[in-house]
């Protein structure tokens, strides 16, 4: 277990020998179990294929529930091994199980009376739910909760890491860029980097928001650094660790060759994991890349694959995207109610800016 929350280089040959372990394990007892749960969570990290990490997941449940002794508040395990199970689910595109999960947690530690680490991690995680599907007021709301309670604490912890990255990733999906400088300056989200996992990747949302606050260079910069730290440890998610797609855009003009070359990179990652999600995003990043109609086209596959994914924002912004590139008020329109059901601000700004200036027949 160690080996998979140490930052440490990633071991192939560990992960062969956990994916050999786990293959023979019906999940018939808890030492099963959490071998089946390792295995599922270092199968994501490294983006293999998304339904058969959904497989082991389920192996390590009894009838779709966490088994006796493997409970929230059970002490032989501990907390993060669930958090594992449950971040599978999440990063898998199955949301509905993830998030049953969170909250199952919130409300053992709420009725347990416990209020430190354990219920400022089940708010964080609970934020992160709210986060991948789109619901970003409510993550936000989680998310000031869990930092809350991690301040009691105390800093420097991986649970203060988490709630401190998801917050600023979420206020920067919100568009709230001061706001977000603000809280990663405030709350030293800044190197060095905790050497256990964040989920997501703290140096991909470090380089975004420095992108966001125009401080390209550097952002550039920490994008370059959060691939080479996820190469290393065999992180090749394409959701969880995003740097490739941000820097991808970053460097479009400057570099368009490399810029291509992460793109397509990032376009045989996602279509390994094989989530909606995954492959949409790979496509909005294509046809941010290309002019013309190549553009168009791309930008309208990633609609396509982002309307069936649980991420309603990355479908709103999706949307939005294609609305411009076609010149289409009524996908505008559409990217619009999206983005304000989302409480993405700066994303339903510009569409409505976009409609404001007649674009296509309303």
């Amino acid at each position: 277990m160690e080996g998979l929350l140490a930052g440490e280089a990633g071991s192939p040959a560990r992960s062969e020998r956990l994916a050999e372990l786990a293959a023979t394990c019906t999940g018939r007892d808890n030492s099963e179990r959490v071998l089946l749960i390792l295995r599922g969570f270092d199968a994501m990290m490294r983006g293999e294929n998304a339904e058969e990490i959904v497989e082991v997941c389920d192996r390590a449940l009894v009838n779709g529930r966490l088994a006796p002794g493997l409970g929230w508040t059970d002490s032989e395990w501990g907390v993060e091994l669930l958090l594992m199970l449950a971040s599978s689910y999440a990063y898998t595109d199955r949301l509905d199980r993830a998030e049953s999960l969170y909250n199952e947690a919130l409300l053992a530690y709420d009725t347990a009376g416990w209020s430190g680490g354990h219920l400022a991690l089940a708010h964080a995680y609970v934020g992160l739910g709210h986060r991948r599907r789109g619901r970003l007021e409510a993550a936000e709301t989680s998310l000031r909760e869990s930092l809350r309670l991690a301040e009691r604490v105390g800093r420097g912890l991986p649970l203060y890491w988490t709630a401190t990255c998801n917050l600023v990733d979420t206020l920067l999906a919100r568009g709230h860029v001061d706001e977000a400088w603000e809280m990663a300056e405030r709350h030293g989200f800044a190197p060095p980097y905790p050497s256990t996992v964040v989920l997501p990747d703290p140096r991909s949302v470090r380089g975004r928001l420095l992108l966001a606050v125009g401080r390209t260079k550097d952002g550039v910069n920490e994008l370059e650094a959060a691939e080479k730290a996820a190469a290393a440890r065999g992180h090749h998610h394409p959701v969880h660790v995003f740097c490739a797609a941000d820097l991808a855009r970053a460097l479009a003009t400057e570099d368009p060759v490399r810029a291509a070359r992460l793109s397509v990179d990032l376009r045989r990652r996602a279509e390994r994991l094989g989530t909606d999600t995954a492959i949409g995003e790979a496509l909005r990043v294509a046809a941010a890349l290309e002019t013309g109609q190549r553009a168009v086209r791309l930008a309208a596959q990633a609609v396509t694959y982002l309307e069936s994914s649980p991420c309603q924002y990355e479908h709103a912004a999706a949307r939005v995207e294609y609305g411009i590139l076609a010149r289409s008020a009524r996908d505008l329109e559409r990217g619009l109610a999206l983005a304000r059901s989302c409480g993405a601000d700066a994303l339903a700004e510009r569409a409505a800016q976009e409609l404001g200036t007649g674009v296509g027949p309303r």
